[in-house]
Protein backbone atom coordinates (compact mmCIF):
# COMPACT_ATOMS: atom_id res chain seq x y z
CA UNK A 1 0.00 0.00 0.00
CA UNK A 2 1.20 3.21 -1.10
CA UNK A 3 0.05 6.56 0.75
CA UNK A 4 0.41 10.36 -0.20
CA UNK A 5 -0.11 12.29 3.00
CA UNK A 6 -0.44 16.10 2.16
CA UNK A 7 -0.25 18.81 4.46
CA UNK A 8 0.87 22.37 5.02
CA UNK A 9 2.53 21.36 7.67
CA UNK A 10 5.55 18.74 9.33
CA UNK A 11 7.90 18.83 11.96
CA UNK A 12 10.82 19.17 11.51
CA UNK A 13 10.47 21.19 8.51
CA UNK A 14 8.21 23.70 9.42
CA UNK A 15 5.59 23.70 12.82
CA UNK A 16 2.72 25.41 14.18
CA UNK A 17 0.54 23.71 15.94
CA UNK A 18 -0.20 19.54 16.53
CA UNK A 19 -0.62 18.59 12.71
CA UNK A 20 2.82 19.33 12.14
CA UNK A 21 3.38 16.52 14.89
CA UNK A 22 0.99 14.19 13.93
CA UNK A 23 2.42 14.56 9.84
CA UNK A 24 5.82 14.02 11.06
CA UNK A 25 5.24 11.26 13.09
CA UNK A 26 2.42 8.84 11.69
CA UNK A 27 4.54 7.93 8.79
CA UNK A 28 7.51 6.82 10.77
CA UNK A 29 5.42 4.12 12.24
CA UNK A 30 3.15 3.25 9.29
CA UNK A 31 6.54 2.83 7.54
CA UNK A 32 7.22 0.10 10.45
CA UNK A 33 4.02 -1.81 9.53
CA UNK A 34 5.43 -2.04 5.65
CA UNK A 35 3.14 0.98 4.53
CA UNK A 36 4.97 3.10 2.08
CA UNK A 37 4.42 6.96 2.36
CA UNK A 38 5.50 10.30 0.78
CA UNK A 39 4.77 13.51 2.24
CA UNK A 40 3.68 16.31 0.38
CA UNK A 41 4.05 20.00 1.40
CA UNK A 42 5.06 23.63 0.54
CA UNK A 43 8.01 24.77 0.54
CA UNK A 44 7.60 27.74 3.36
CA UNK A 45 10.50 29.92 4.04
CA UNK A 46 10.56 28.10 7.12
CA UNK A 47 11.95 25.05 5.19
CA UNK A 48 14.49 26.82 3.82
CA UNK A 49 15.42 28.38 7.33
CA UNK A 50 15.23 25.12 9.33
CA UNK A 51 17.59 23.11 7.32
CA UNK A 52 21.01 23.62 9.10
CA UNK A 53 19.01 23.16 12.49
CA UNK A 54 17.70 20.23 11.89
CA UNK A 55 20.24 18.74 9.22
CA UNK A 56 18.31 17.91 6.11
CA UNK A 57 19.20 19.18 2.72
CA UNK A 58 17.06 19.92 -0.31
CA UNK A 59 17.34 18.63 -3.90
CA UNK A 60 15.71 20.52 -6.62
CA UNK A 61 13.56 18.08 -8.47
CA UNK A 62 12.09 20.15 -11.46
CA UNK A 63 10.77 23.77 -11.80
CA UNK A 64 8.67 25.64 -14.31
CA UNK A 65 5.48 23.56 -14.01
CA UNK A 66 2.09 24.58 -14.97
CA UNK A 67 -0.99 23.61 -12.25
CA UNK A 68 -3.25 23.92 -15.00
CA UNK A 69 -6.79 25.23 -15.13
CA UNK A 70 -6.01 28.03 -12.60
CA UNK A 71 -6.46 31.40 -13.37
CA UNK A 72 -3.06 31.80 -12.57
CA UNK A 73 0.93 32.49 -14.66
CA UNK A 74 2.39 31.35 -11.79
CA UNK A 75 4.76 28.35 -11.87
CA UNK A 76 5.79 25.78 -9.05
CA UNK A 77 9.05 23.83 -8.97
CA UNK A 78 9.21 20.48 -6.77
CA UNK A 79 12.01 19.65 -4.15
CA UNK A 80 12.68 16.92 -1.99
CA UNK A 81 14.33 15.33 1.16
CA UNK A 82 13.71 12.55 3.50
CA UNK A 83 11.99 12.93 7.01
CA UNK A 84 14.53 12.37 9.71
CA UNK A 85 14.42 9.40 11.48
CA UNK A 86 12.56 7.59 8.85
CA UNK A 87 14.24 4.95 6.51
CA UNK A 88 12.46 5.52 3.25
CA UNK A 89 9.65 8.60 3.75
CA UNK A 90 10.40 10.59 0.57
CA UNK A 91 8.73 14.42 1.22
CA UNK A 92 8.10 16.53 -1.82
CA UNK A 93 7.71 20.03 -1.70
CA UNK A 94 5.84 22.48 -3.61
CA UNK A 95 7.82 26.13 -4.54
CA UNK A 96 6.30 28.74 -5.72
CA UNK A 97 8.08 32.20 -5.04
CA UNK A 98 4.87 34.03 -4.94
CA UNK A 99 2.64 32.26 -2.64
CA UNK A 100 5.21 30.72 -0.50
CA UNK A 101 7.51 33.30 0.50
CA UNK A 102 5.93 34.40 3.63
CA UNK A 103 7.84 34.43 7.34
CA UNK A 104 4.90 32.48 9.04
CA UNK A 105 4.01 29.00 7.49
CA UNK A 106 -0.11 30.29 7.48
CA UNK A 107 0.46 33.86 6.09
CA UNK A 108 0.74 34.58 2.30
CA UNK A 109 -0.55 37.11 -0.58
CA UNK A 110 -4.14 35.24 -0.57
CA UNK A 111 -4.90 32.77 1.35
CA UNK A 112 -7.31 30.93 -0.85
CA UNK A 113 -5.30 31.29 -3.87
CA UNK A 114 -2.41 29.91 -1.98
CA UNK A 115 -4.37 26.46 -0.46
CA UNK A 116 -5.77 26.14 -4.55
CA UNK A 117 -2.68 26.72 -5.88
CA UNK A 118 -1.22 24.13 -3.67
CA UNK A 119 -4.02 21.54 -3.52
CA UNK A 120 -3.85 21.53 -7.55
CA UNK A 121 -0.08 21.72 -8.11
CA UNK A 122 0.10 18.37 -5.59
CA UNK A 123 -1.94 16.69 -7.82
CA UNK A 124 0.19 17.89 -10.99
CA UNK A 125 3.31 16.92 -9.27
CA UNK A 126 1.79 13.23 -8.60
CA UNK A 127 1.53 12.90 -12.34
CA UNK A 128 5.01 14.15 -13.34
CA UNK A 129 6.75 11.94 -10.43
CA UNK A 130 4.48 8.88 -12.06
CA UNK A 131 3.34 7.81 -8.72
CA UNK A 132 0.54 5.85 -8.21
CA UNK A 133 -0.74 5.67 -4.71
CA UNK A 134 -3.68 3.76 -3.09
CA UNK A 135 -4.59 6.54 -1.16
CA UNK A 136 -4.29 10.51 -0.55
CA UNK A 137 -4.50 11.55 2.56
CA UNK A 138 -5.26 15.38 3.32
CA UNK A 139 -5.31 17.12 6.40
CA UNK A 140 -7.43 20.05 7.49
CA UNK A 141 -9.00 22.81 4.99
CA UNK A 142 -5.91 23.88 2.68
CA UNK A 143 -5.91 20.53 1.76
CA UNK A 144 -9.44 19.67 1.70
CA UNK A 145 -9.98 20.28 -2.29
CA UNK A 146 -8.13 17.59 -3.49
CA UNK A 147 -11.00 14.93 -3.46
CA UNK A 148 -13.17 17.62 -5.06
CA UNK A 149 -10.95 18.00 -8.08
CA UNK A 150 -10.43 13.93 -8.14
CA UNK A 151 -13.62 13.39 -8.42
CA UNK A 152 -14.80 16.73 -10.89
CA UNK A 153 -11.87 17.48 -13.56
CA UNK A 154 -9.92 14.17 -12.51
CA UNK A 155 -12.41 11.66 -12.43
CA UNK A 156 -11.51 10.42 -15.85
CA UNK A 157 -8.00 10.53 -14.94
CA UNK A 158 -6.26 7.21 -15.80
CA UNK A 159 -3.48 8.15 -13.40
CA UNK A 160 -5.90 8.77 -10.07
CA UNK A 161 -8.81 5.97 -11.27
CA UNK A 162 -7.28 3.76 -8.27
CA UNK A 163 -6.84 6.87 -5.81
CA UNK A 164 -9.08 6.48 -2.74
CA UNK A 165 -8.75 9.68 -0.84
CA UNK A 166 -9.24 10.61 3.05
CA UNK A 167 -9.51 13.55 4.90
CA UNK A 168 -8.60 14.24 8.08
CA UNK A 169 -10.06 17.37 10.19
CA UNK A 170 -7.66 18.10 12.93
CA UNK A 171 -10.06 21.21 14.54
CA UNK A 172 -13.44 21.60 12.77
CA UNK A 173 -13.09 25.78 14.04
CA UNK A 174 -11.31 26.22 11.04
CA UNK A 175 -12.86 25.88 7.64
CA UNK A 176 -11.57 27.73 4.75
CA UNK A 177 -14.87 29.88 4.11
CA UNK A 178 -14.02 32.39 0.76
CA UNK A 179 -16.50 34.09 -1.40
CA UNK A 180 -17.78 32.14 -4.23
CA UNK A 181 -15.19 33.54 -7.40
CA UNK A 182 -12.61 31.42 -5.88
CA UNK A 183 -14.29 28.54 -7.65
CA UNK A 184 -13.58 30.09 -10.89
CA UNK A 185 -10.10 30.73 -9.89
CA UNK A 186 -9.49 27.39 -9.11
CA UNK A 187 -10.95 26.04 -12.69
CA UNK A 188 -14.06 24.13 -10.42
CA UNK A 189 -17.44 23.63 -12.18
CA UNK A 190 -19.96 26.57 -11.31
CA UNK A 191 -22.56 23.71 -10.59
CA UNK A 192 -20.45 22.90 -7.17
CA UNK A 193 -21.63 26.17 -6.22
CA UNK A 194 -24.70 24.75 -4.67
CA UNK A 195 -26.12 23.41 -0.98
CA UNK A 196 -25.10 19.38 -1.59
CA UNK A 197 -21.64 21.02 -3.03
CA UNK A 198 -19.14 24.15 -1.59
CA UNK A 199 -22.06 26.74 -0.99
CA UNK A 200 -22.04 27.60 2.29
CA UNK A 201 -24.25 30.75 3.68
CA UNK A 202 -23.83 32.62 0.36
CA UNK A 203 -19.85 31.64 0.16
CA UNK A 204 -17.70 28.39 -0.49
CA UNK A 205 -16.24 26.39 2.14
CA UNK A 206 -13.30 24.31 1.05
CA UNK A 207 -13.39 21.77 4.58
CA UNK A 208 -17.04 21.38 3.45
CA UNK A 209 -16.23 20.22 -0.23
CA UNK A 210 -13.51 17.92 1.78
CA UNK A 211 -16.13 15.98 3.67
CA UNK A 212 -18.24 15.78 1.05
CA UNK A 213 -15.75 14.43 -1.55
CA UNK A 214 -13.59 12.34 0.22
CA UNK A 215 -14.78 8.75 0.08
CA UNK A 216 -13.45 8.35 3.83
CA UNK A 217 -13.28 11.26 6.74
CA UNK A 218 -11.72 10.90 10.43
CA UNK A 219 -11.27 12.98 12.94
CA UNK A 220 -8.49 13.17 15.69
CA UNK A 221 -10.09 11.10 18.40
CA UNK A 222 -13.73 9.13 19.06
CA UNK A 223 -15.22 11.80 21.48
CA UNK A 224 -14.40 14.44 19.17
CA UNK A 225 -15.86 12.39 15.85
CA UNK A 226 -19.18 12.04 17.60
CA UNK A 227 -19.61 15.95 19.63
CA UNK A 228 -18.96 17.63 15.96
CA UNK A 229 -22.31 15.42 14.47
CA UNK A 230 -24.19 17.72 17.00
CA UNK A 231 -24.78 21.56 17.13
CA UNK A 232 -23.07 22.47 19.95
CA UNK A 233 -19.49 21.55 18.37
CA UNK A 234 -20.55 20.81 14.91
CA UNK A 235 -19.44 24.89 13.54
CA UNK A 236 -22.13 24.72 11.14
CA UNK A 237 -21.46 21.73 9.69
CA UNK A 238 -23.06 18.88 11.90
CA UNK A 239 -25.83 18.17 9.10
CA UNK A 240 -23.42 17.64 6.33
CA UNK A 241 -21.01 15.57 8.73
CA UNK A 242 -24.15 13.53 10.16
CA UNK A 243 -24.82 13.24 6.51
CA UNK A 244 -21.33 11.11 6.02
CA UNK A 245 -21.55 8.94 9.30
CA UNK A 246 -21.16 6.34 7.75
CA UNK A 247 -17.99 7.07 6.63
CA UNK A 248 -16.82 9.06 9.35
CA UNK A 249 -14.19 7.79 12.23
CA UNK A 250 -11.79 9.17 15.48
CA UNK A 251 -8.57 7.61 15.51
CA UNK A 252 -6.64 8.96 18.47
CA UNK A 253 -3.28 10.60 17.79
CA UNK A 254 -0.49 9.42 19.40
CA UNK A 255 3.05 10.92 19.94
CA UNK A 256 6.67 10.02 18.58
CA UNK A 257 8.36 7.95 21.78
CA UNK A 258 11.43 8.64 19.99
CA UNK A 259 10.78 12.34 20.31
CA UNK A 260 9.88 13.05 23.51
CA UNK A 261 11.25 10.59 25.84
CA UNK A 262 12.18 11.60 29.10
CA UNK A 263 15.15 9.08 29.51
CA UNK A 264 16.96 10.69 26.10
CA UNK A 265 15.49 14.23 25.54
CA UNK A 266 18.64 16.41 24.86
CA UNK A 267 16.29 19.62 25.70
CA UNK A 268 15.42 18.82 29.52
CA UNK A 269 17.84 19.73 32.04
CA UNK A 270 18.42 15.69 33.50
CA UNK A 271 17.36 12.93 32.10
CA UNK A 272 15.16 10.13 33.37
CA UNK A 273 12.35 7.58 33.36
CA UNK A 274 10.21 5.55 35.31
CA UNK A 275 13.09 3.28 37.24
CA UNK A 276 14.41 6.79 38.00
CA UNK A 277 11.39 9.37 38.32
CA UNK A 278 12.73 10.97 41.44
CA UNK A 279 15.24 12.79 39.25
CA UNK A 280 11.95 14.85 37.86
CA UNK A 281 12.64 17.19 40.71
CA UNK A 282 16.09 18.44 40.07
CA UNK A 283 13.88 19.52 36.56
CA UNK A 284 11.52 21.03 38.36
CA UNK A 285 14.20 22.79 40.38
CA UNK A 286 16.74 23.66 37.41
CA UNK A 287 12.89 24.89 35.82
CA UNK A 288 12.12 27.66 38.99
CA UNK A 289 15.73 28.92 39.04
CA UNK A 290 15.78 29.38 34.74
CA UNK A 291 12.61 31.31 35.25
CA UNK A 292 13.07 33.39 38.82
CA UNK A 293 10.99 31.42 40.41
CA UNK A 294 11.33 30.66 44.36
CA UNK A 295 13.00 26.71 44.83
CA UNK A 296 10.24 25.77 46.88
CA UNK A 297 8.44 22.30 47.06
CA UNK A 298 5.28 22.87 46.02
CA UNK A 299 2.70 21.96 43.10
CA UNK A 300 3.98 23.15 39.98
CA UNK A 301 1.17 23.96 37.28
CA UNK A 302 2.54 24.00 33.96
CA UNK A 303 -0.18 25.84 30.63
CA UNK A 304 1.44 25.71 27.26
CA UNK A 305 -1.20 26.75 25.23
CA UNK A 306 -2.55 29.00 22.19
CA UNK A 307 -4.13 32.00 24.55
CA UNK A 308 -7.17 31.71 23.03
CA UNK A 309 -11.05 31.47 24.24
CA UNK A 310 -11.16 28.15 23.33
CA UNK A 311 -8.65 26.65 25.17
CA UNK A 312 -11.13 27.46 28.20
CA UNK A 313 -9.47 30.73 29.33
CA UNK A 314 -12.70 32.47 29.71
CA UNK A 315 -13.47 30.30 32.78
CA UNK A 316 -9.50 30.31 33.73
CA UNK A 317 -9.59 34.06 34.09
CA UNK A 318 -12.18 33.46 36.73
CA UNK A 319 -10.75 31.90 38.81
CA UNK A 320 -7.25 32.98 38.84
CA UNK A 321 -7.37 35.20 41.57
CA UNK A 322 -8.74 32.02 43.68
CA UNK A 323 -5.56 29.68 42.21
CA UNK A 324 -3.13 32.45 43.56
CA UNK A 325 -4.68 31.60 47.26
CA UNK A 326 -2.99 28.12 47.23
CA UNK A 327 0.46 27.25 47.68
CA UNK A 328 1.20 26.68 44.17
CA UNK A 329 3.38 27.98 41.19
CA UNK A 330 2.14 28.27 37.76
CA UNK A 331 4.21 28.57 34.37
CA UNK A 332 2.87 29.74 31.50
CA UNK A 333 3.78 29.43 27.76
CA UNK A 334 2.24 31.08 24.70
CA UNK A 335 0.75 33.66 22.71
CA UNK A 336 -2.41 34.66 21.35
CA UNK A 337 -5.25 37.12 22.25
CA UNK A 338 -4.28 39.78 23.54
CA UNK A 339 -6.90 40.45 26.39
CA UNK A 340 -5.27 37.06 27.55
CA UNK A 341 -1.92 37.72 27.21
CA UNK A 342 -2.29 40.87 29.32
CA UNK A 343 -4.02 39.54 31.92
CA UNK A 344 -1.41 36.68 32.71
CA UNK A 345 0.91 39.92 32.24
CA UNK A 346 -0.88 41.20 35.18
CA UNK A 347 -0.91 38.32 37.48
CA UNK A 348 2.99 37.76 37.03
CA UNK A 349 3.22 41.14 38.37
CA UNK A 350 0.98 41.12 40.99
CA UNK A 351 1.97 37.61 42.35
CA UNK A 352 5.76 37.26 40.75
CA UNK A 353 7.19 34.57 43.60
CA UNK A 354 3.76 32.79 42.32
CA UNK A 355 3.48 32.70 38.10
CA UNK A 356 6.39 32.90 35.56
CA UNK A 357 4.48 34.27 32.20
CA UNK A 358 6.18 33.48 29.00
CA UNK A 359 4.54 34.85 26.01
CA UNK A 360 6.31 33.73 23.25
CA UNK A 361 6.88 30.17 21.48
CA UNK A 362 9.79 28.15 22.55
CA UNK A 363 10.14 24.32 21.57
CA UNK A 364 12.94 24.17 24.05
CA UNK A 365 11.13 25.59 27.02
CA UNK A 366 7.87 23.92 26.74
CA UNK A 367 10.12 20.30 27.15
CA UNK A 368 11.84 21.93 30.31
CA UNK A 369 7.80 22.46 31.45
CA UNK A 370 6.90 19.27 30.28
CA UNK A 371 9.56 17.28 32.16
CA UNK A 372 9.88 20.05 35.31
CA UNK A 373 6.32 20.43 35.86
CA UNK A 374 4.22 18.29 38.51
CA UNK A 375 0.60 19.28 36.45
CA UNK A 376 -0.52 20.66 33.47
CA UNK A 377 -3.57 22.69 32.42
CA UNK A 378 -5.94 21.97 29.45
CA UNK A 379 -9.86 23.22 30.50
CA UNK A 380 -10.39 23.50 27.21
CA UNK A 381 -13.92 24.40 25.76
CA UNK A 382 -13.20 21.74 23.10
CA UNK A 383 -10.34 20.05 22.50
CA UNK A 384 -10.44 17.65 19.13
CA UNK A 385 -7.78 15.40 20.81
CA UNK A 386 -4.71 17.52 22.45
CA UNK A 387 -1.29 16.90 22.43
CA UNK A 388 0.10 18.52 25.34
CA UNK A 389 -1.71 15.88 27.33
CA UNK A 390 0.02 12.88 26.02
CA UNK A 391 3.61 14.73 26.33
CA UNK A 392 2.48 15.60 29.82
CA UNK A 393 1.74 12.24 30.43
CA UNK A 394 4.84 10.91 28.67
CA UNK A 395 7.07 13.23 31.30
CA UNK A 396 5.38 12.09 34.60
CA UNK A 397 3.09 15.41 34.69
CA UNK A 398 -0.54 14.63 35.79
CA UNK A 399 -3.01 16.33 33.57
CA UNK A 400 -6.14 18.44 35.03
CA UNK A 401 -8.45 18.79 31.86
CA UNK A 402 -12.09 19.53 30.70
CA UNK A 403 -12.97 15.95 29.70
CA UNK A 404 -13.63 16.61 26.05
CA UNK A 405 -12.57 15.29 22.48
CA UNK A 406 -9.47 14.05 22.80
CA UNK A 407 -9.03 14.71 26.59
CA UNK A 408 -11.99 12.56 27.80
CA UNK A 409 -10.45 9.73 25.33
CA UNK A 410 -6.65 10.04 27.21
CA UNK A 411 -7.48 11.29 30.45
CA UNK A 412 -8.96 9.38 33.34
CA UNK A 413 -10.16 10.55 36.64
CA UNK A 414 -8.26 9.09 39.88
CA UNK A 415 -9.58 6.89 42.29
CA UNK A 416 -7.35 6.93 45.80
CA UNK A 417 -10.01 4.02 46.39
CA UNK A 418 -8.46 1.84 42.79
CA UNK A 419 -5.57 3.88 42.79
CA UNK A 420 -6.27 4.08 38.95
CA UNK A 421 -6.56 7.09 36.80
CA UNK A 422 -3.80 9.22 35.85
CA UNK A 423 -5.65 12.76 35.92
CA UNK A 424 -7.87 14.94 37.12
CA UNK A 425 -10.78 16.71 35.34
CA UNK A 426 -14.49 18.09 35.02
CA UNK A 427 -17.25 17.74 32.83
CA UNK A 428 -19.45 20.92 32.76
CA UNK A 429 -17.43 24.31 31.01
CA UNK A 430 -18.04 26.72 34.13
CA UNK A 431 -14.97 27.93 36.52
CA UNK A 432 -16.57 26.59 39.54
CA UNK A 433 -15.75 23.12 38.62
CA UNK A 434 -12.67 23.97 37.13
CA UNK A 435 -11.17 25.10 40.41
CA UNK A 436 -12.51 22.11 42.28
CA UNK A 437 -10.50 19.99 39.23
CA UNK A 438 -7.47 22.38 40.58
CA UNK A 439 -7.87 21.87 44.50
CA UNK A 440 -8.22 18.03 44.42
CA UNK A 441 -5.09 17.87 42.08
CA UNK A 442 -3.39 20.05 44.86
CA UNK A 443 -4.47 17.88 47.58
CA UNK A 444 -3.41 15.04 46.17
CA UNK A 445 0.46 16.00 45.68
CA UNK A 446 0.65 16.42 49.23
CA UNK A 447 -0.64 13.03 49.89
CA UNK A 448 2.83 11.18 48.62
CA UNK A 449 1.59 7.70 48.44
CA UNK A 450 -1.45 8.63 45.75
CA UNK A 451 0.97 11.09 43.67
CA UNK A 452 3.72 8.42 43.13
CA UNK A 453 1.10 6.10 42.08
CA UNK A 454 -0.57 8.83 39.51
CA UNK A 455 2.52 9.66 38.53
CA UNK A 456 3.35 6.04 37.78
CA UNK A 457 0.11 5.93 36.21
CA UNK A 458 0.72 8.74 33.86
CA UNK A 459 4.16 7.01 33.07
CA UNK A 460 2.69 3.47 31.94
CA UNK A 461 -0.29 5.33 29.69
CA UNK A 462 0.06 4.49 26.02
CA UNK A 463 -0.07 7.34 24.13
CA UNK A 464 2.56 6.21 21.58
CA UNK A 465 1.51 6.30 17.34
CA UNK A 466 1.68 2.45 17.48
CA UNK A 467 -2.04 1.45 18.06
CA UNK A 468 -3.04 4.01 16.22
CA UNK A 469 -1.39 3.62 12.94
CA UNK A 470 -3.00 0.32 13.06
CA UNK A 471 -5.93 2.28 12.92
CA UNK A 472 -5.08 4.11 9.97
CA UNK A 473 -4.13 1.24 7.84
CA UNK A 474 -7.85 -0.12 8.61
CA UNK A 475 -8.97 3.12 7.54
CA UNK A 476 -6.98 3.19 4.09
CA UNK A 477 -8.25 -0.24 3.56
CA UNK A 478 -11.49 1.12 4.02
CA UNK A 479 -11.00 4.20 1.65
CA UNK A 480 -9.69 2.04 -1.19
CA UNK A 481 -12.75 -0.69 -0.39
CA UNK A 482 -15.16 2.55 -1.67
CA UNK A 483 -13.51 2.56 -5.09
CA UNK A 484 -13.48 -1.07 -6.07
Amino acid sequence: MRIAMVSYEVYPFAKVGGLADVVGALPKYLEKKDISVDIYMPLHKKVIENQQKFGYTLEKITEGLSPMHLLTEERFGIYKTTLPGAKNVHVFFISNEYYFSADEVYQGPDLAEQAIFFSKSVLEAIQKLNISYNVIHVNDWQTALIPVYLKTLYRDNPHFQHTATVLTIHNLGYQGIFDASYLRFAGLPEELYNIDGLEFYGQINFLKGGILFSDVINTVSPTYAKEIQTKEYGEKLDGVLRLRSADLYGILNGIDYDEYNPMTDKRIYVNYDLSTVHLKKENKRQLQRELGLPERDVPLIGMINRLVDQKGLDILAEIMDYVSLFDMQFVLLGTGEKQYEDMFRKLGEKYPEKYSINIKFDIVLAQKIYAGADMFLMPSRYEPCGLGQMYSLRYGTIPIVRYTGGLADTITEYNPETGQGNGFGFTEYDSAHLLKAIARAIYFYSEEKHWQKLVENAMKTDVSWDKSAGEYVKLYQRAISKIK
